[in-house]
């Protein structure tokens, strides 16, 4: 096997922000959505059982652990957040095999960091945002 330059090997998930891939990730968390279910009756219904109707889409916060950034655009991206000037981004979450082919992506949208944590060199980022 040929020896690779590619900084993320190894790390499989890929942080995609303007087509531009920024980050890779070892683990991801968050990728998970639900749709409340609200009921309803009328007063003229019969009987003691509710329609369902959809509710509220929620969508938890995506979590990044174990990262590479080597332009420090997330943390840069987060400072900006903490100055109070929110920049929201949309981009993609891409899940790479071992040669670092494209598997599966998850699109979001309108994203900001929430959190940042610097560990033993790793990072871990928080997300919060709405899927496309």
């Amino acid at each position: 096997m040929a020896d690779r330059k590619d900084p993320f090997r190894g790390f499989n998930f890929r942080l995609e922000m303007s087509g531009v891939t920024e980050a890779g990730f070892r683990e991801v968390t968050g990728l998970d959505a639900s749709t409340d279910v609200a009921e309803y009756r009328e007063g003229k219904d019969q009987g003691n059982f509710p329609r369902k109707l959809t509710g509220l889409n929620k969508h938890a916060n995506l979590t990044l652990k174990r990262g590479i950034d080597p332009d420090n655009k997330l943390w840069e991206w987060y400072k900006k957040v903490v100055s109070g000037k929110t920049d929201r981004q949309n981009g993609s979450i891409v899940l790479c095999d071992e040669t670092g082919e494209e598997k599966v992506r998850w699109n979001f949208k309108q994203a900001w960091p929430t959190k940042m944590t610097i560990e033993r060199l790793a990072s871990v980022t928080a997300i919060g945002c709405r899927r496309r």
